[in-house]
């Protein structure tokens, strides 16, 4: 799913439409970090958000973005940088501050995280979701779940994206919570379950979605700013 998923999913099995984490955002100021091609933007922005930004680590993405949401009608100030550094987004400004399916590409979660607490107003709203780190443990090989990688295990390794190779560690869900604690966040709710009608309505034949069944693919998380 990575690179494809955006709202109203957060991962394959998992959607807003049935959890509603965000609530009413009419008005609201929206900061996406990790943009992609727009399609979460105009997700949120079609539900008469007051001001949407988003960033992204790629030129290529946000001209996508950008066109995307022209053709749709709308605008957003978007910013290219890597989600680490600072680039010039103002603070204590943000009502929500979201991420789909891109905050794990992150290479120093804790900082990233103090970032995002410093972009939102006092509580202001962090919602991400990621590839649950269970997922990233376990195939499916004749019709049994085995597990091929420790848990614990968050040794960085290189993955292929697009013409690029970029680093990734499968953090532990505690090394998630405690860095948005340690950034001033207080977790308010976690989803890992799958969505049975979103499943059922996938090829029940597919490795993945047996998998899905079994254990979690997809973590989502809303925190608030203290």
């Amino acid at each position: 799913m990575l690179g494809a998923t955006a709202l109203p999913f957060y991962g394959a099995f998992v959607s807003e439409e049935k959890l509603q984490l965000f609530g009413d955002v009419s008005g609201k100021k929206m900061l996406e970090i990790g943009c992609g091609s727009g399609h979460s933007l105009q997700y949120l922005g079609e539900c008469k958000v007051s001001e949407l930004w988003g960033t992204d680590i790629s030129e290529k993405q946000i001209e996508k973005t950008t066109q995307h949401l022209t053709s749709c009608g709308l605008s957003a100030k978007l910013i290219c940088s890597p989600m680490e550094e600072e680039c010039g987004i103002p603070e204590d400004y943000f009502d929500f501050v979201y991420s789909i399916y891109a905050i794990g590409w992150t290479t120093d979660l804790e900082g990233t995280f103090c970032r995002i607490a410093s972009y939102l107003k006092k509580d202001g709203v962090f919602i991400f979701s990621w590839s649950h780190p269970i997922h990233k443990c376990v195939v499916a090989e004749n019709n049994m779940l085995t597990f091929k990688k420790c848990y614990f295990d968050e040794s960085w390794y290189s993955v292929s994206l697009g013409e690029g190779t970029l680093a990734l560690s499968d953090r532990k869900l505690s090394t998630y919570v405690n860095a948005l604690a340690k950034a001033g966040f207080v977790v308010e709710q976690m989803i890992e379950q799958s969505d049975d009608e979103i499943m059922q309505s996938w090829d029940d034949n597919s490795e993945f979605a047996k998998k899905a069944k079994m254990l979690p693919v997809t973590f989502v998380v809303k925190a608030r700013k203290l």
